[in-house]
């Protein structure tokens, strides 16, 4: 290679110019469908596929791996599993709302199952598949060359269906995505209809006919109809998906709830799963039990911790924290018909299929228009024929070159005279002549109703519009597929779960261990002397409570967690590492536990002297991972949190230097690093004590007892004043107990 051959460019500008490339790649040949068409390019090359095979839904099934491999081979030039994934998923009916290809044998399950292998199942197209590809071979889409250049492949399909909006799509591309939710058919034929009548239609016109997606497997929409209609108009949104139930009454007072639908795109057995382990977690206090008694319905039994529970609220704590809920995603980012990528609103999505629709529309017709005329060309030189049959055998018989003869003595064209002499001596009758007559009248008559759709735009919709009413007629019906799965209901408001109405309030006393260790023993007992722990352990708190109670754990992080009383585990064991309840990190401990009391006050601190006062009912946590109120400066922790009964503080650091000020100096806050209580140089927070000044502070002195200092004129400051040596018997410590 000569030096003029090498160019130098910058390493960011090569991988710039790459990068961009195989984005591009991926968003345009990959990722994104067509709002044409609303298929990816395998899914195109995968009908397109099975349509050469004459798979068509009256023929018979051939196996899957015949598809993939013509698949792979002529159009795909990937992976065969990513081409049979594809095949099988547009044949779950679960997963696919108008499914694409009817599928024989095992497909996978709506449990998370795989399909068989390629070699086990059979494959044919749907009714659908085949109105997607109507026309394909009259000239109503561009081809192009396939990878080899050996084939030609659509590059977009006719789609007689609204594909993009009927069956959804989703797709992760290089920095854009898009998710789209199938719709119903019926209602998209409404809509379409509505904007060829009057393409200005505003958005709210649309969404009369439009109500919101219908998922495969059915479920309950519970979303407020504006929050649809917003996204639905900027393109971008989500909704929330509730599974179907109803209540089931048994004998004596009993009921149990049956789950017949779920949200789209869950396991259901990873759902029933995950709602197992929230129970054995005890979790889900107003639960009983669970089972699952689906066959070829979907059929999920759940039964309620006892008879007083009613079943909305049983409901609603469920749909909290397990996927009987779900938030369906709508982000409606498609290429357009010149191929870029863009989000679309509905509106945009209808109006760009109703325009393919025109094209397509007018190129079929012009390829009709032209096989009509090239078919009365041959029928005009048939009709001359049979007017002048006698002479027509002389010259064939009796001319060397009849062909000539014959376009010289009639002025026929080439085509006519090719025509004439291919005839068949079995048509050398008198009725031809009358069936030629007819032909090429139907023919002229069609011909003049053709050239009104490409001359009369008013005709061309008209037809658009029957098109899209036999498309209803067909798709939308009230049959088992067309008619809607997925139903609305109100935005639900919000169901208080008393867990003390539900769960049986005892007496326990809960043991808290300075390695970590929790347990709860039956009753309120004083005598713990028989209680035992892990080698190197003991108790660090022992608190009496009921099983209906909240317990407040205080970390060194700042974090407060919460545990109700039935969910300590019990037994005579150690117990359980509270970690396991809670999300708490290795490096950090526990310095607080109590049980809750509402309307109290409490004192956080944290080891540089900051702290504030907050309201413990603001604390309370409700998930593993605790609920973040005080927030440690770099290189210090949470150290102290103290009840407010009192109206000073005395506060000590490391220092020895003593401070006593009002409490009503420290303001409440509901999360932070708080105010400076007492300032520290080379020093940190000890100890503090929220006291009465008419009763005095008091402190332990060991075995002699509590001593009380009631003039504390000495030490009295304002907060974050660094204070003076305590006491002269005050604990070398620096500890108030």
């Amino acid at each position: 290679m000569t030096s003029e051959a090498i160019k130098t460019v910058s390493f960011k500008d090569a991988i710039s110019e790459r990068y961009l490339a195989y984005a591009m790649s991926t968003i345009t040949s990959r990722s994104l469908p067509d709002v044409r068409d609303g298929l990816k390019p395998v899914h195109r090359r995968l009908l397109y596929a099975m349509l050469q095979l004459k798979l068509d839904p009256d023929s018979g099934y051939k196996k899957c791996a015949r598809v993939v491999g013509d698949v792979i081979g002529k159009y795909h030039p990937h992976g065969d599993t990513a081409v049979y994934d594809t095949l099988v998923r547009l044949a779950q009916i679960f997963a696919v709302r108008y499914p694409l290809v009817d599928g024989q044998g095992n497909f996978g399950s709506i449990d998370g199952d795989n399909a068989a292998a390629m070699r086990y199942t059979e494959a044919r197209l749907t009714a659908i598949a085949m109105a997607i590809m109507e026309g394909i071979d009259e000239d109503a889409v561009d081809f192009r060359p396939t990878y080899d250049g050996s084939e030609q492949e659509p590059i977009v399909m006719p789609s007689l269906v609204p594909n993009l909006l009927a069956n959804g799509s989703e797709g992760i591309a290089v920095g854009m995505a898009t998710s789209i939710p199938p719709h119903n058919i019926g209602e998209l034929c409404d809509a379409l209809l509505l904007l060829l009548k009057k393409p200005d239609a505003e958005h709210a016109e649309i969404l009369e006919h439009i109500k919101g997606p219908d998922f495969p497997t059915g479920g309950i929409i519970v979303e407020d109809p504006e929050t649809i209609s917003r996204a639905y108009l900027t393109g971008r949104g989500s909704l929330r998906v509730r599974a179907k139930w109803e209540k089931e009454n048994l004998s004596h007072g009993l009921y149990q709830i049956v789950i017949t639908e779920i949200p789209f795109q869950v396991s259901k057995s990873k759902l029933i799963e995950k709602i197992a382990d929230l129970f054995k977690d005890r979790k889900l206090p107003l639960l009983g039990n669970i089972s699952d008694e689906s066959a070829e319905d979907l059929r999920i039994v759940l039964e309620p911790k006892n008879r007083m529970v009613p079943p909305e609220m049983l409901m609603e704590s469920l749909f909290k924290v397990t996927d009987l809920q779900s938030r369906i995603t709508i982000n409606m980012n498609v290429l357009d018909a010149t191929g870029a990528p863009r989000v679309m609103s509905i509106k945009e999505i209808l109006a760009a299929f109703i325009e393919h629709r025109y094209v397509v529309l007018r190129r079929r017709t012009q390829f009709r228009l032209g096989k009509i005329a090239a078919r009365l060309e041959i029928l005009g030189g048939l009709m001359v024929a049979y007017l002048n049959i006698d002479e027509v055998i002389r010259i064939i018989r009796e001319e060397d070159h009849p062909k000539a003869e014959m376009m010289k003595r009639w002025g026929l064209s080439d085509v006519q005279a090719e025509a004439i002499l291919n005839m068949r001596l079995r048509s050398l009758r008198k009725l031809e002549e009358i069936e030629i007559q007819k032909e090429k009248d139907a023919l002229e008559a069609e011909q003049k109703t053709l050239q009104e759709i490409l001359d009369d735009e008013n005709v061309a919709r008209k037809f658009i519009g029957n098109e899209l009413k036999d498309v209803k007629k067909r798709f939308g019906g009230t049959d088992a597929l067309g008619a809607r799965r997925t139903l609305f209901e109100h935005a639900p408001t919000t169901v208080p779960v008393s867990i003390e109405a539900f769960v049986e309030k005892e007496p326990i006393t809960v043991l808290y261990s300075r390695m970590g260790w929790v347990r709860a023993v039956k009753g309120h007992s004083d005598d713990l002397g028989e209680v035992k722990f892990k080698e190197g352990d003991e108790l660090a708190v022992a608190l009496k409570c009921n099983t209906t109670d909240n317990l407040l754990f205080f970390a060194s992080n700042g974090r407060f967690y919460s545990l109700t009383g039935d969910k300590i585990p019990r037994g005579r064991g150690f117990g359980e590492p509270l970690r396991l309840s809670i999300e708490l990190p290795n490096d950090e401990s526990i310095i607080s536990v109590k049980v809750h009391v509402p309307g109290q006050k409490l004192l956080l601190a944290a080891s540089n002297g900051k702290g504030f006062i907050v309201e413990e009912d603001s604390v309370l946590a409700s998930t593993r991972g605790g609920k973040q109120v005080l927030n440690p400066a770099t290189g210090s922790k949470a150290i102290l949190c103290k009840l407010v009964e009192g109206d000073y503080v005395a506060v000590i650091g490391t220092n020895r230097k003593l401070l006593v000020f009002p409490i009503s100096e420290i303001p409440p806050m509901q999360r932070g690093q708080g105010v400076t209580l007492q300032k520290y140089k080379d020093a940190h927070l000890s100890d503090l004590k929220i006291f009465n000044k008419e009763q005095g502070l008091s402190w332990n002195i060991g075995n002699r007892g509590v001593r009380t200092e009631t003039d504390l004129t000495t030490w009295m400051g304002h907060r974050g004043t660094a204070g003076r040596l305590p006491p002269v018997a005050f604990p070398r410590s620096n500890k108030f107990e």
